[in-house]
């Protein structure tokens, strides 16, 4: 019988399954052998099983203006716990310094008078939101979900891509990717030992109800969503389902005497936490896009009045400007006195002349991104862009250096990833989820693996055409013969980071602060 890696060919960069042809890695060794019988014939009907899945649970996404499956591929990515315990760490220690550092910003501004940060960075980003100042959360968290992005380098070594911690989407499908997954694949699922993921609405829900203003003993929990028109509705609406709660547009949503209430049919209900899906510029007209439809008139006033918590907060976009991203190492030394667990991409900042002028004249060799850009949209990557590319980039960049990155181009790791009916390497990104509750960061073991689908793409955004993978976050290194139940889930907090101390004087509020935790 042929193997279905006969003609698999590793790409010039780091492989997940592969450690050289024909030989994979210790972690994937059951996944490999449970593969390599299979026909394409066989590989093609499970395809088409999973397809059919996602169409009957509607799991959708729109591209190009169309409504349509989810891409799912049939090979999980799979993580070993040693190499999970890097991941959950250096993403809690991120999120616990974005969370102090948006403290910082919308309040007593240390971060500039000790000259970690420039004044002017912030004020001129279009994510600082002025009327946030001042806004102080009732349990103190901003950032009640965040999305770190992570990529694998050449020699195999995990980096921060970019931060988000705004609205950030694609939960639901590490859900349903993971029930398709067990549906499609039951043998395979059986002989490795995975943490489960669908503990997360669990989670989440108990960090919102956790954010609830002060005195409220039963909170009143909403997911507001911009509509069905949006991209991620279908997200919205899974993630109000599985928490029993209440999805709503604007305009279900009244705001009078800094009050926030629900129409029901049962008359208005109040509301004490929103758990938003909308951009900062169109939830409150009365501070952003007065044309804006989608959220609601006085919001923000009564967030501010404290009788309803906005989750996550306004003013968040400030930490997933691109060039905050290459601040954060300095970020995690200046709050937490730790040494970054993750490091970032290298990346040049054009805050000088020489270097505006150095990026303009090596666009062809960097990758190049706007620094207020998401979903993919506006990157450019030198060895894949023509001339012309090239040309206006760098007059984009002369005119606006503030509005750009460039980072060296980072051959993202690659996974075997049905085409058609052959198994080929195509390059993959993580986007796992933190929650915050208050009392500490849980990381859901898993999170959302993006497929770059066309050959040789680096850009592996849903929004872009990509697709996914099921994330399977082992128990342990050796493999293991069964799935783990819910009842077996550990507690991935934030566990600090116990590397050295850097040699530099930290904000007085926050040394304080570490006193008295430690």
């Amino acid at each position: 019988m042929a193997d279905v890696f006969d003609d698999y060919v590793l790409a010039d960069a780091w492989d997940e399954m592969f450690e050289r042809p024909g030989v994979p890695r210790p972690a994937y060794e059951p996944l490999f052998a449970a593969l390599q019988p299979l026909a394409a014939g066989d590989l093609a009907f499970r395809a088409e099983q999973l397809g059919r899945v996602y169409t009957d649970r509607g799991v959708t996404f729109a591209y190009a203006g169309e409504e349509r499956p989810f891409p799912l591929d049939l090979v999980p990515r799979l993580i070993s716990a040693a190499e999970w315990d890097v991941i959950h760490r250096g993403v809690a220690q991120r999120v616990r310094a974005l969370e102090a550092f948006l403290a910082d910003v919308y309040g007593a501004g240390e971060v500039f008078a000790d000259e970690v940060v420039p004044r002017r960075l912030v004020t001129s980003c279009g994510g600082f939101i002025r009327e946030a100042h001042g806004l102080e959360p009732p349990n103190g968290v901003r950032i009640h979900v965040g999305g770190i992005d992570l990529v694998r380098d050449e020699v195999g070594a995990f980096r921060v891509l970019e931060d988000n911690v705004r609205v950030p989407s694609g939960i639901s499908y590490v859900i349903e990717n993971r029930k398709a997954m067990t549906q499609v694949f039951p043998g395979v699922f059986a002989e490795h030992r995975v943490h489960p993921v669908d503990d997360y609405p669990r989670r989440l829900l108990g960090a919102l109800r956790n954010a609830a203003p002060s005195g409220v003993r039963d909170p009143n929990v909403v997911v507001l969503t911009p509509g069905t028109y949006n991209a991620a509705y279908f997200e919205h609406a899974l993630l109000a389902r599985l928490m029993g709660v209440e999805l709503v547009e604007g305009r279900d949503l009244i705001c009078s005497g800094n009050r926030v209430r629900m129409r029901t049919t049962q008359g208005e209900r109040p509301v004490h936490v929103v758990y938003r899906r909308i951009d900062d510029d169109f939830l409150d007209p009365l501070h952003s896009r007065p044309d804006s439809v989608l959220g609601c008139p006085g919001i923000v006033n009564a967030a501010r009045a404290g009788t309803v918590t906005i989750a996550d907060a306004v003013g968040n976009g400030v930490a997933d400007d691109k060039l905050l991203y290459t601040y954060v190492p300095e970020l995690i030394r200046y709050y937490l006195a730790e040494e970054p667990v993750i490091d970032n991409v290298e990346t040049y900042r054009l805050d000088d002349v020489d270097t505006v002028e150095w990026v303009a004249e090596h666009v062809a060799d960097l990758v190049v991104k706007p620094v207020d850009g998401s979903g993919g949209k506006g990157i450019v990557i030198g060895h894949l862009s023509d001339e012309a590319t090239h040309v206006a980039t760098a007059a984009a960049i002369r005119a606006n250096p503030r509005g750009w990155i460039a980072q060296r181009p980072v051959a993202l790791s690659t996974s075997p990833t049905l085409i058609g009916d052959r198994l080929v390497p195509r390059h993959i990104d993580l986007r796992p989820f933190a929650v915050n509750d208050g009392n500490g960061i849980w990381v859901v073991p898993g999170g959302l693996t993006r497929v770059a689908l066309p050959e040789g793409a680096l850009v592996v955004n849903s929004s872009q055409g990509g697709g996914s993978k099921d994330t399977w976050v082992l128990a342990n290194d050796s493999g293991g013969a069964t799935h783990l139940g819910e009842s077996a889930t550990p507690v991935l907090g934030a566990t600090p980071f116990s590397g050295p101390v850097p040699d530099r004087d930290v904000g007085p509020r926050y040394a304080a602060q570490q006193q008295q935790e430690q």
